[in-house]
């Protein structure tokens, strides 16, 4: 994931949160209640974008490298005996399996 956005929207904010301190101590009212307006919605996204981020680098670490490896089958080797496929499990001492399958 791209942390763009949360560095985009809390650049922004703390920009509009300056020019919005800055109109307020000189009595720049206009600019004060344009920044004002502008600075609510922006703390918002700026929340939103670090409960997701948190929680997302939250569910990263929660990942095993055995369930990472689990999604990704592993390939197999060849099998010395032409028609043996690992379903079929280990034979027992001396017996050999049939390369002839029965239809159902």
């Amino acid at each position: 994931m791209s942390h763009r956005p949360l560095v985009l929207v809390s650049g922004l904010t703390f920009g509009d949160y300056l020019l919005w301190h800055w109109s307020l101590n000189g009595n720049h009212e206009v600019i004060a209640l344009i920044s004002g307006l502008t600075l609510v919605p922006l703390a918002v996204t700026l929340l939103w974008l670090l409960v997701v981020s948190v929680g997302r680098v939250l569910m990263g670490r929660q990942r095993t490298p055995r369930g990472r490896a689990a999604a990704r089958p592993e390939p197999q080797a060849a099998s010395p005996r032409a028609g043996v496929s690992a379903e079929d499990g280990p034979l027992p001492a001396g017996a050999q399996r049939s390369s002839r399958r029965i239809a159902a």
